[in-house]
């Protein structure tokens, strides 16, 4: 079982490292790390779970976040109370995006990044993205608001890019009057 303590934190320089992209058919290793990264990020999600194993609650994993450099991620994205949508993106890349733009109102936050951080994260509103899914079929993904958030958050992991590092350093909340609060 995945712990919190498994998670690569932000100090560490292989959250830096661009991702490779993914052969097909999935190695044995992959297919058991994607299985786990699911079953964290449900379990996470569910309080009593969150609690008895100890997890930081989180929506989204990609492999480099386990030391894994190679393009995959997962969402397990709560849609309604105790109902998950469970998606497994492999090589995926942004198709089309909307041009408004949005950020998390609370803040983002990350599995990798364990303090409070102030500041905004301009994301697309709207995002399709192309990938593969775990049998190596092309599939295409639509997300809008909280999972396109999630979405590109996954993505900028497997370039190397920290959620923190759009944060502009001298002014945290620049360009907030150009963007809607989710």
């Amino acid at each position: 079982m995945l712990r919190t303590k498994d998670i690569l934190d932000e100090k560490d320089q292989r959250l830096r490292i661009i991702s490779k992209n993914v052969e097909f058919p999935l190695t044995k290793k992959d297919k058991e790390a994607i299985q786990k990264m699911i079953d964290y990020l449900h379990d996470s999600q569910i309080e009593e779970l969150s609690e008895k194993y100890d997890l930081r609650p989180g929506i989204g994993m990609a492999a480099i976040q386990l030391g894994i450099p190679k393009r995959y991620f997962v969402i397990v994205h709560e849609y309604e109370e105790g109902k998950f949508d469970t998606y497994v993106l492999i090589n995926p890349k942004i198709i089309s995006n909307s041009e408004e733009q949005i950020y998390v109102e609370t803040g983002e936050g990350c599995l990798s990044v364990n303090r409070p951080v102030e500041g905004i994260v301009p994301r697309y509103a709207r995002v399709k993205l192309e990938a593969y899914d775990m049998d190596g079929n092309k599939i295409q993904v639509r997300a809008r608001e909280e999972l396109a958030v999630a979405f590109q958050h996954e993505l900028d992991h497997l370039n190397g890019i920290m959620f923190t590092d759009h944060i502009d350093k001298n002014n945290p909340f620049k360009g907030k009057d150009q963007m809607r609060a989710i």
